[in-house]
């Protein structure tokens, strides 16, 4: 199950740019393929039994709505490509994964300078 997970999200990767899929459901694929590769989680893994609780239930249910939204014959292209993607090694984005760790430094300092204007005023 993990591993069709691993290739569902592979495809998603790939299937989000094509222009045959509704803007809505690039958007919405995006951010669960962003959730899922991102190394901050909603909640914490540390947490007991909440941390782990969104890698089980939040990634899996966002694939799920996420290849309901695309059309069949895009999502059965892709996952060619997912597959031979697999053989020949995870892609690496690094301007997407720099992205994704700037938005949370972004909402970290956004966080830390609204309790700081709580408890100072």
């Amino acid at each position: 199950m993990a591993k069709r997970l691993k290739s569902n999200l592979m495809v998603l990767y790939l299937a989000y740019r094509d222009p045959r899929v509704p803007w809505f459901a690039k958007v919405f694929a995006l951010c669960v393929v962003a959730y899922a590769f991102s190394p901050v989680d909603l909640i914490p893994d540390f947490i007991p039994v909440l941390g782990y609780l969104d890698d089980l239930i939040l990634v899996p249910l966002g694939v799920y709505i996420a290849l309901r939204l695309f059309p069949s014959h895009v999502l059965e292209e892709y996952r060619a490509q997912a597959e031979e993607r697999r053989k020949s090694g995870k892609p690496r984005n690094w301007l997407t994964g720099a992205l994704i760790i700037a938005l949370w430094i972004l909402a970290g300092i956004w966080a830390c300078l609204y309790v700081y204007r709580i408890f100072m005023h």
